[in-house]
């Protein structure tokens, strides 16, 4: 059992005491959106669309394999989405960009992750607030014509274009139902009427009414390969590490979790888990055999540079509901179909503004005398799509 459901999915004695304090913070939610609202305080609008993937909960629910599914999707229709998440900053706001060599006891495992996932083709940066951290990726990165959130739910200051919530009822994500500090709910149940999809990993609970939610949709996250640390690109069936004895290494939050998926697909192992905010070190795998070690990919990158230490490391994928992608694109194609957006957009060789021409519906490159096409109202920026404009 993990330390969060002995904490969060139950009410006692400490929990009562604290329930006034949830009281409080949920009084301060309300007292901050009202002034969002009313404009009091300053929300930052983009030229591009944001999607927003968050959780209202302190659990993760899957929203870092949703990010990554989201990524793939919208670079397949020929955008080019960059990446906003939470990091560990000494100050926040002095937003960073998230490289292969960035700390990850600074920037945090899943912003490493999602950098390491997604290499040259998706700029990832982290800072404490969205809204500042969005607008220095776009400074470095003007050709990037959507942003994806992964921690826009409590945030306001950043505007957003689409809300997902990701919700997890096999990892219990609403706890016991309070707000933090006696709960794990960062935002009261009734959030989940306001955005706009609900996506939820694995099967529906019965202890919850969701005929008020915002459209659901359901996701399904799985393992269906692993790979070497010193050989990221080769990936290979899980079925290769069948019938080997294994040591399954994690933090102590993640065992049951870790091994409950591990059987899931058939791997037995021996599990060794360490405090939630360790850092792994060589020393750690000093009585272990080398060539049976396991990790959750998350944790596995910490230790990239062990090259004397065979990891294997568990990838995790997102299978999503098709009707939550055809939801994202037809708000897509109502954002690009507005002006202010489809004339903001950057070429991406040249850097310099696109410029649209409604009859043709194309977008033109002067600078390189090069179109890009629209296609079903998504434009289409792949290097491979470019053509040359007929004279």
């Amino acid at each position: 059992m993990k330390l969060s459901e002995l904490y969060w999915h139950r009410i006692t004695p400490l929990h009562i005491l604290l329930w006034p304090l949830s009281l409080i913070f949920g009084l301060f939610l309300t007292i901050r959106k009202l002034c969002y609202w009313l404009d009091f305080f300053p929300s930052t609008k983009l030229n591009i669309p944001v999607i927003v993937v968050d959780s209202i909960s302190t659990e993760d629910a899957g929203k870092t394999p949703l990010a990554l599914w989201l990524v793939d999707m919208l670079q397949t229709r020929g955008l080019r989405p960059g990446i906003v998440a939470h990091g560990n900053l000494d100050n926040p706001n002095q937003p960073e960009a998230v490289t292969n060599n960035s700390d990850p006891a600074n920037v945090g495992d899943k912003a490493i992750l999602l950098a390491k996932r997604l290499p040259n083709a998706c700029p990832v940066w982290v800072g404490g607030n969205p809204a500042i951290t969005a607008q220095a990726l776009l400074d470095e990165n003007p050709d990037c014509n959507v942003i994806i959130c992964t921690n826009g739910l409590q945030f306001p200051q950043l505007e957003r274009d689409f809300e997902i919530a990701v919700v997890d009822f096999a990892e219990y994500s609403f706890g016991n139902g309070l707000l933090l500090p006696a709960g794990p709910l960062r935002a009261n149940l009734k959030r989940l009427q306001n955005v706009d999809a609900v996506v939820i990993n694995g099967s529906q609970s019965s202890n919850y009414d969701t005929d008020d939610w915002a459209p659901s949709f359901y996701m399904k996250l799985v393992s269906e390969t692993v790979y070497k640390l010193t050989q990221p690109g080769q990936r290979h069936p899980v079925s290769i590490l069948k019938n080997q004895k294994l040591h399954a290494v994690t933090r102590y939050q993640n065992a049951h979790w870790f091994l409950e998926q591990l059987q899931r697909i058939g791997l037995h192992g021996n599990l060794h888990s360490f405090d939630e905010e360790h850092r792994y070190v060589v020393s750690d795998f000093d009585k272990l055999d080398a060539e049976t070690i396991i990790m959750p990919e998350e944790e596995a990158i910490q230790c990239a540079d062990f090259n004397q230490i065979t990891i294997w490391a568990l990838p995790i994928e997102a299978w999503v509901s098709g009707e939550l992608q055809a939801s994202i694109l037809n708000n897509l194609r109502e954002k690009f179909a507005d002006s202010e957006f489809i004339n903001e957009l950057i070429c991406p060789e040249c850097k310099c503004q696109l410029r649209f021409n409604k009859k043709e519906n194309l977008l033109h490159c002067d600078q390189d005398q090069m179109v890009y096409t629209i296609k079903d109202g998504i434009p289409d920026l792949r290097h491979g799509h470019k053509q040359k404009h007929a004279a």
